[in-house]
């Protein structure tokens, strides 16, 4: 584990961000692999049906890819997200008090200003603790944001949510709230959705928060759409991978020969993103001394993105000991945005 200090362009804007902001990495970003490095990745591409660990979308191009995404006319997440925060935001910030933001996959944090914004008109110190595996992205957000709130600190940690939760120490400030919104738990299968808020529940103190974004079931048209845009930027989102595999293990694969296919599986109620294959192909990753053959309109899959039923979600987080604070969604009822305090068990 190292730790290091994002440093501003000029002196005097440096000294300044050096007392405000920390950034540490929870792995070093060009790691040896070792023998447990990449063990998912030979995993999934030996198994019948191939599949690749979604967290390997999000090098640092594909972090800018998913900032682009989220910015398309087809993906509705974002911007329906982004109306309930607006309008709940204060209410937020009135029932939890002063609190600690913490942010599982931030991102550029644009919807974490909407919170932030609201906590500050509150009156209320600004502690936020961005958590995202891309540090070239934490470290350019981190610098945006302190020169948009002229009081706030920020200790940044990169790497994966599931090393960042274990390493949290006590807040400073009264309350902490661990945000998980952007409809990422539907990345989660069931068995993984389970330890997940297993690990969030190991995270918090009693009486702390958990704040949920969930996408909520709807028409299969808007759904397809959503992951599968006119302007390819989903594709390319899901094709730079491979290329992020190619770096990390040494890996041949050609992007060219693959191409982006999603589809809402009605049965279970999830989005599937796959990468198949326009011929018959041997793909090599030499650093994990793998090889595999892939045939021609094989496909592997990438992603599941679950949609929730909104009642099932909430008497899951209260078998947890997840006890719900408010629900908020819009009018269509597309998102459910869910605020959680751990109770005593």
């Amino acid at each position: 584990m190292s730790r290091s200090q994002a440093v501003g362009s000029k002196e005097t804007s440096q000294n300044t961000h050096e007392e405000r902001l920390q950034i540490q990495r929870l792995q070093e970003p060009t790691m040896v692999v070792s023998s447990s490095a990449g063990s998912d990745v030979v995993k999934g591409l030996t198994q019948t049906t191939k599949s690749l660990p979604p967290r390997y979308f999000y090098d640092d191009r594909g972090s800018e890819l998913f900032e682009q995404i989220c910015e398309l006319p087809e993906y509705y997440v974002t911007r329906t997200e982004t109306a309930i925060l607006q309008e709940c935001a204060g209410e937020i910030a009135q029932i939890t008090g002063s609190c600690e933001l913490v942010e599982l996959g931030s991102g550029s944090s644009t919807k974490t200003r909407i919170l932030l914004d609201a906590y500050n008109q509150a009156g209320y110190p600004l502690h936020y603790l961005p958590i995202d595996v891309s540090a070239g992205m934490l470290e350019s957000t981190a610098l945006q944001l302190l020169a948009e709130y002229p009081t706030l600190k920020v200790q940044a940690l990169a790497g994966t949510y599931e090393l960042a939760l274990v390493q949290l120490e006590p807040t400073k400030l009264p309350t902490r709230m661990v945000c998980f919104i952007g409809s990422t738990l539907g990345n989660l299968n069931p068995q993984e959705c389970e330890e997940f808020f297993s690990q969030i529940i190991d995270a918090l103190q009693v009486g702390e928060y958990f704040l949920l974004g969930v996408d909520l079931q709807k028409a299969k048209h808007l759904l397809e759409a959503a992951y599968d845009d006119r302007q390819g930027v989903t594709a390319a989102f899901n094709l730079n991978m491979l290329e992020h595999l190619n770096r990390l293990y040494e890996g041949n694969f050609d992007t060219t020969q693959f191409e982006h296919w999603a589809f809402y599986n009605e049965t279970k109620s999830q989005i599937e993103m796959h990468l198949r294959s326009l011929r018959s192909q041997t793909i090599q990753l030499q650093a994990l001394n793998l090889t595999v053959s892939v045939d021609q309109d094989e496909t592997i899959l990438t992603e599941i993105s679950r949609k929730f039923d909104l009642n099932a979600i909430q008497q899951e987080l209260k078998a947890k000991g997840l006890v719900l604070q408010k629900v908020w969604t819009d009018k269509n009822k597309w998102f459910g945005l869910i605020l959680c305090q751990l109770q005593a068990h």
